[in-house]
């Protein structure tokens, strides 16, 4: 099913710390089908501010169990989206809201007998919430261990929901928060997430333990340094998730190295869309193919336009392309011919992109 817009109505707003709020949608009995979800999964919101198209992703924070789709946004210095949602959003308005997307998640059912550990920051914590609270209500034979970061106690997203798990899940759920600014007295739960907080930490309470998937989301630095202290104890790459909303900034991070000069080609390529075909030429150095099929009056598929989510994600059916950065696909999709089309440009003649695969 590829990735559409409908319109939804919201149908609660509730204010989760001074600066965060979740907001719930009404999903009529026609789309329900469309918008379920996986656990991890976020949402595409799409509206107009001061005549500007804008598209932002948020995460859904809802457990399966549930039975609502609900998402939190934390309001950020000049985010458009964060304060238009924060300070003028009402209940009983429309939102044009893209069908789930994404890929931090993992199976999870009443047969799963693992032990997850979870990493969030901020407001990094809403696909976790998804995650934890469906694995504990549903996978009955696990266990599950949080550290979450934030300034203070005043600062944590799902504060009142997160005390409730502890307390219903004692034997199950572990929560350790850890406090930029505020003191707690003990050294474990002081500082920021970066390597050396993990290192302890993982020394401290998780090192020996039985862990089958970990999970980070948060600030870039907490990201990867989770997936450093966890890779470097041994752990599988394939079994560390983690997930971007915004393009990484590190230095190891570098663009894809663009085509050399006599590799140039003016392409045809072909774009399959809802089983219609979009013909378009186009020059390897130019726009991407995203871009390019666009303007052409295709309603294309993306949200962030950095190579970060999946959202633009298409097929190669025939010829060759390259992208300048991939921060989202993993390596056997790329090998199967997947692309990012915001970030693709063509290098062989003739190409064949279909988002219906």
């Amino acid at each position: 099913m590829n990735p559409r817009f409908h319109a939804l109505k919201v149908k609660d707003i509730r204010q989760e710390t001074s600066d965060a709020v979740s907001i719930a949608l009404s999903v009529p009995d026609d789309l329900k089908e469309n918008y379920k979800y996986t656990p991890g999964q976020y949402l595409t919101f799409r509206t107009t501010i001061d005549g500007e198209d804008v598209r932002r992703s948020y995460s859904i924070c809802t457990g399966l169990q549930e039975n609502e789709l609900r998402v939190a946004v934390k309001k950020m210095i000049q985010g458009k989206f964060s304060t238009f949602a924060n300070d003028v959003l009402k209940v009983g308005e429309e939102m044009e809201v893209m069908t789930p997307m994404g890929t931090f998640t993992t199976e999870i059912d009443e047969n799963t007998e693992k032990s997850f550990v979870f990493f969030a920051g901020g407001s990094g914590i809403t696909p976790v919430m998804s995650l934890i609270k469906t694995i504990l209500h549903t996978a009955k034979k696990s266990n599950v261990t949080l550290i979450y970061g934030n300034r203070g106690i005043d600062h944590v997203i799902f504060r009142d929901e997160l005390e409730e798990l502890k307390n219903l899940h004692m034997d199950k759920f572990s929560l350790m928060h850890v406090f930029s600014v505020e003191k707690l007295g003990n050294p474990l739960q002081e500082g920021l997430l970066d390597k050396n907080q993990i290192e302890k930490i993982y020394k401290a309470i998780l090192e020996g333990q039985s862990i089958d998937e970990v999970f980070v989301c948060g600030p870039e630095p907490t990201i990867y340094a989770v997936k450093d202290v966890f890779e470097e104890a041994g752990f599988a790459p394939e079994n560390v998730h983690f997930e971007l909303f915004t393009s990484p900034t590190q230095k190891d991070k570098k663009p894809l190295p663009k085509v050399a000069a006599a590799d140039k080609v003016e392409a045809n390529i072909k774009v399959i869309l809802d089983g219609e075909e979009i013909l378009l030429n186009l020059d390897s150095e130019g726009e991407s193919i995203l871009d390019a099929a666009s303007k052409m009056g295709a309603d294309v598929p993306y949200a962030c336009k950095g190579g970060v989510c999946c959202t633009c994600k298409a097929k190669v059916l025939e010829g060759t392309a390259r992208m300048d950065v991939n921060y989202a696909l993993e390596k056997d999709e790329v090998d199967a011919g997947y692309i990012l089309t915001c970030q693709a440009h063509p290098t062989s003649d003739q190409l064949v992109v279909s988002f219906d695969d």
